[in-house]
C-alpha cells in the first residue's frame, strides 16, 4: 500500500520555485560568463535539449538564445514532473567592444558554449610618440 501525504503549501512552493526560480536555481537557462584574454565565454546549461532546437540571434548588440525541451508523449502515467518543458528564451545585452560578427557556438553534453571575441578597435594598442608638434611633422624620403 502506498501512503501519500499531500501538503498544498509545499506543492505551491515547489510550483513557484519552478516557475520563478530561486537565487540558487534560476528557472530558465542557468548561465556562467567569464573573460579569457581577448575573448568572452558564455555557457548555458540546456540538458535534454536537442541541438536542432537551439536558435541564436544577434540584433544590434542583443544576443537572444532560444531552446526547446519537448515533452515526452506516450502511453504511460507521469509519476513526478519537476523538469521544466517547453520553449526557453534568454537575452543578453553585449557591449560595443565585442566582435558580434565572429561569435562561435558549440553544444556538447547539454552545455551551449558561446565564444565572443573582443573587437580589434577595443584592444589596447601602443601610440607612437613623435618629436615636435603633430602639425609640424612632414614625411621624409630616404
Amino acid at each position: 500500500m502506498l501512503l501519500r501525504n499531500t501538503d498544498p503549501f509545499r506543492d505551491l512552493d515547489r510550483l513557484t520555485q519552478q516557475m520563478l526560480g530561486t537565487t540558487n536555481r534560476p528557472a530558465v537557462m542557468p548561465m556562467d560568463a567569464w573573460r579569457e584574454g581577448d575573448r568572452f565565454v558564455i555557457e548555458f546549461d540546456l540538458p535534454g535539449v536537442a541541438r536542432e532546437s537551439i536558435d541564436l540571434d544577434v540584433e544590434r548588440n542583443v544576443l537572444t538564445v532560444r531552446a526547446e525541451r519537448v515533452a515526452r508523449n506516450g502511453d504511460w502515467e507521469m509519476l513526478a514532473s519537476e523538469r521544466p518543458r517547453g520553449v526557453f528564451s534568454r537575452q543578453l545585452v553585449l557591449g560595443d567592444n565585442l566582435d558580434l560578427d565572429r561569435i562561435e557556438a558549440a553544444y556538447d553534453g547539454g552545455v551551449l558554449r558561446l565564444v565572443v571575441p573582443v573587437a580589434e578597435r577595443a584592444k589596447p594598442r601602443k601610440i607612437e610618440v613623435g618629436v615636435g608638434s603633430p602639425s609640424e611633422r612632414t614625411a621624409i624620403d630616404a
